[in-house]
């Protein structure tokens, strides 16, 4: 899969241009020096009216563990390594005898359960807010679009079972998300999508993760265009699945390669969420929460491994 994707990443461009050609979709329409994008949806008030979902207090990790045998797009690769103060005969620190470990890694950040910042994808070398790669790209870290500098994202987060209103327990790869599929199991699960929301997808695709690594990153179901400027027109913050790389793919149209993700990210400034854990919260029919998610403030990143929680 690694292999077809490097032979159409000519496609991804060609792609580009074509949804970028004719298309007004900057400034922003929270400015032309926004860089915050669909967080700029974000307030106190919409805080407070989420908090009001918790009724049992019960709390659920979104992520998934990561570690060396994580399944991963590309090249990407982790690898942590503990330090240890010796083998249990060392020295010992001070008259109280202190001992340690420590732990150090090295890892690409867009692994695991992780949230795509608006400097990741763009369109023809223009990310969000028609800014140019050349504007806000250094090889030590992005001054502009890093994650370091996205305040907490606080908010109703609504999760949509799609697998359980095809009556599956896994979508198959390669099956397209319609803004049909998005209304029916709204209107299925009693569900209201809402501007500020964080929308979560679950397909059933993350159990091969575990079970079939290989298989599971040779495709993927996954939002389709219509789905993705469909949601955008809601006004949602960001757009998570339990999949690996968010898209249907392959798309429906041969010519397309992510193009989810420039809608979301580049035209819209929604942010992308992947390897969303989903299979606790569909086991409670807990639709809609309380969404937390503080990332770590490591400068620069592109993208970042997290761990987000829902309230209930």
């Amino acid at each position: 899969m690694i292999e077809a994707l490097s032979r159409v990443s000519g496609v991804l461009l060609a792609g580009s241009a074509a949804l970028a050609e004719g298309d007004s979709w900057y400034p922003s329409k929270w400015g032309a020096d926004d860089t915050l994008g669909a967080i700029n949806e974000l307030s106190p008030e919409g805080v407070l009216e989420a908090a009001k979902l918790i009724k049992t207090g019960k709390t659920y990790s979104l992520a998934v563990e990561t570690g060396r045998q994580t399944p991963a797009y590309g090249s990407r690769s982790f690898q942590l390594f503990a330090v240890a103060s010796g083998d249990g005969s060392g020295a010992t620190m001070g008259d109280n005898r202190g001992t340690f470990n420590d732990d150090w890694m090295t890892t690409w950040l867009g692994i695991g359960t992780q949230i795509h910042g608006l400097g990741h994808l763009g369109i023809d070398h223009v990310y969000y807010n028609g800014t140019h790669v050349s504007e806000f790209w250094h090889a030590d870290g992005l001054p502009r679009f890093g994650t370091h500098l996205l305040p907490p994202i606080v908010t109703r987060g609504v999760l949509l079972d799609i697998a359980g209103l095809k009556k599956v327990k896994m979508l198959a790869g390669g099956t397209p998300i319609h803004v049909s599929d998005i209304k029916a199991a709204a209107k299925r699960q009693g569900i209201e999508l809402r501007r500020g929301d964080v929308v979560i997808f679950n397909t059933g695709w993350q159990e091969l993760a575990t079970a079939d690594p290989t298989k599971f990153l040779e495709s993927e179901p996954g939002l389709d265009v219509d789905g993705a400027e469909y949601l955008a027109r809601l006004g949602v913050v960001a757009v998570g699945a339990d999949t690996w790389g968010r898209d249907v793919l392959p798309n429906p149209d041969p010519e397309l390669l992510f193009p989810v993700h420039q809608i979301l990210l580049a035209k819209n400034g929604i942010y992308v969420l992947e390897n969303i854990r989903t299979d606790e919260l569909v086991a409670d029919s807990a639709w809609e929460f309380l969404f937390v998610l503080g990332q770590p403030k490591f400068v620069g990143a592109v993208q970042m491994v997290i761990n987000p929680i829902a309230i209930r």
